[in-house]
Formats: structure tokens, C-alpha cells, sequence
């Protein structure tokens, strides 16, 4: 990868400024378009953290160049929006996307601490937007987790949302040969995030919908009301048996902001076991959520008087 950032300086329309960003799969560097001036986000993949062998990286690569199309696909302003992709010669993937202010949801909380439950409904009716869109082109994306889903300023605009990473996407009528289609799933071993997994996919099984991804967002709003997981067990396989078995608290027992009964209510539905007693759809969610704070609502000139407090280093 080394290699690879040094001719990505010099290599097509952009050039890397900054590493911001690292993980276990690659890099996210800052960078720049050498036409238009515009910032940019880059994140390399190494197809050697997969594993496997040269056959299995390259139904990886089908697999990224698939999701980045579906990701290109999307037009929820909550979205985020990718520039371009594409296969270093020494087969990195990469991706192109939007360069955002602000915090992830995940640093968010762990900076500033829990949220009121109004700006949770504010910030969580916004994800709901990006999912709807997605789950109605047939699309799951099957890692919403507080890392995913990044609050900032856009524009004018304060505590905006946008939904990250769909690079666990999933499309839910895919066509094609069907063994294809099945190693193409198989190549990510790891199919979402153990604090934020759907009974389902802790349990593998094949038929999986957007209210796969209500689940999850479920889990996000525990977390945003709470700063704590939904479970906590000290194992990851604790914590996947807890989501397939056990039954979650709700969050007002842990939080000592005021949470109003009909939020609970809301996010305990999202959290159940079974997909059929969730929210059906990502509109139907929101729809309940602001019903359940509609007394509270977040307003533009809270979130701006919070953003303008905190704007150094931002």
C-alpha cells in the first residue's frame, strides 16, 4: 500500500494530502482534485487483509466494484456521496467520496457525552432517510453502526447526517449466476459489527431485509441516548448469543437524561427478535420516532448554537 499512496500522489485527478484515517482493511487519506480544487476523501482497501488466495481477492474486487456502484447509485442528500472508484495497478481498491466536517456518531458520544433525546430523533430520522432509499432499490447495508453514520456542518446546515461505508451492502433480489452471487457474499467473512448485529445475522441466516438495518438502528439510538451498547457481554460471542436470545433494557433505565416512555417504546420495538415485530419500513420509523419526541422537536438554532460553541478543531 505504501507503493501504492506514493504514485497515488501523482496518479490520476487527485492527490492525497493527509492520512486521516486507518483500520484493519486499508487507509482513508485527505485529498485534493488537481482540476477543480475540490477536497476529497480516499479510502484504499488492501485486498490482502482478506485473505485467501488470488481467486478469492478477485471475487472480493467483483464484490467492492459492485457495492461502489450501488453506493454511486443512491441520491439521499443523507448519503454519502462517492466521486469515483477503481483497482490500483497493484490491485488496491479505492474509493472516492466526499470530505466531511465533524464527528462520527461513535466520537460524537464518547467527546460530548449522551445525547438528548430530541437531537437523537433529529440525527436518527436522517439515517432513516438514507436506509429508506436504499432498502426500496433493494439494497441492505447490513453495517449501520454508530462509526457509520457521521453528524456534521454541510453547508449551512448543522448537526447534518450522512450514512457511511455501505461496503457491507447487500442486494436483496441479486441476479446472475447464482454461484457467482454466493462467493461474492462469502468473500467478506465478517457481515457486520457484533454490538450492532441483527438477530438474523448473528444466527446466518440467508433472509435478510431492511428491517435488518432497523435493528441496527435500534442498537445506534441505544447507544446515542445512552453511551452504551444495547449489550455488553465480554466476549463477542456473549454479546452475538445476548442480541439472538436476550431480552434488551430500555434506554431510559440507562440514562440519566430524561427519555420519554414513547421512545423507548419505539426503540425496544426496533430491537426485537423477530423482523416481523420491527418497524416494517425505514419511513414507518422515522414516522414513529418523531411521534415519539414530536413535543421536543431538535431545532436548526439548537443545532447551530451547539456547532458554533465547538466549531475550533472541527
Amino acid at each position: 500500500m505504501g507503493a501504492d499512496v506514493g504514485r497515488a500522489r501523482e496518479m490520476g485527478s487527485y492527490r492525497l494530502i493527509d492520512q486521516i484515517g486507518r483500520g484493519g482493511m486499508g487507509e482513508v487519506w485527505k485529498a485534493e482534485h488537481r482540476m477543480l480544487a475540490r477536497a476529497a476523501a480516499i479510502k484504499l482497501i488492501r485486498l490482502e487483509a482478506l485473505g485467501g488466495d488470488a481467486d478469492t481477492r478477485q471475487i472480493a474486487l467483483a464484490r467492492f466494484e459492485r457495492e461502489a456502484q450501488a453506493t454511486a447509485s443512491l441520491r439521499s442528500p443523507h448519503t454519502i456521496e462517492l466521486y469515483d472508484f477503481g483497482i490500483s495497478d497493484t490491485g488496491t481498491f479505492y474509493y472516492v467520496m466526499e470530505l466531511l466536517d465533524g464527528y462520527d456518531s461513535q466520537a460524537l458520544v464518547e467527546r460530548f457525552g449522551p445525547l438528548p433525546a430530541e437531537r437523537a430523533v433529529h440525527l436518527l430520522t436522517q439515517v432513516c432517510d438514507s436506509l429508506s432509499e436504499a432498502h426500496a432499490a433493494g439494497l441492505v447495508h447490513r453495517d449501520i453502526k454508530p462509526s457509520n453514520i457521521h453528524v456534521c456542518r454541510y453547508g449551512r446546515k448543522f448537526d447534518f447526517v450522512k450514512v457511511l461505508d455501505f461496503g457491507l451492502v447487500k442486494l436483496r433480489h441479486d441476479v446472475g449466476d447464482k454461484e457467482t452471487m454466493a462467493q461474492l457474499t462469502l468473500a467478506n467473512v465478517i457481515t457486520g459489527t457484533p454490538a450492532f448485529m441483527a438477530p438474523e445475522q448473528v444466527l446466518g441466516e440467508a433472509a435478510s431485509d431492511g428491517r435488518t438495518d432497523l435493528y441496527a438502528v435500534g442498537c445506534v439510538a441505544f447507544w446515542l441516548l445512552t453511551g452504551q451498547t444495547v449489550f455488553q457481554g465480554s466476549t463477542v460471542m456473549e454479546m452475538l448469543t445476548q442480541h439472538a436470545r436476550d431480552k434488551p433494557r430500555p434506554p431510559s433505565q440507562c440514562s440519566e437524561l430524561p427519555i420519554p416512555h414513547a421512545l423507548d417504546e419505539v426503540i425496544l420495538r426496533c430491537l426485537a427478535k423477530r423482523p416481523e415485530d420491527r418497524p416494517q419500513s425505514a419511513d414507518e420509523l422515522a414516522q414513529a420516532l418523531q411521534v415519539a419526541c414530536d413535543a421536543r422537536a431538535w431545532t436548526e438554532a439548537q443545532g447551530r448554537e451547539w456547532w458554533e460553541q465547538r466549531l475550533e478543531g472541527v
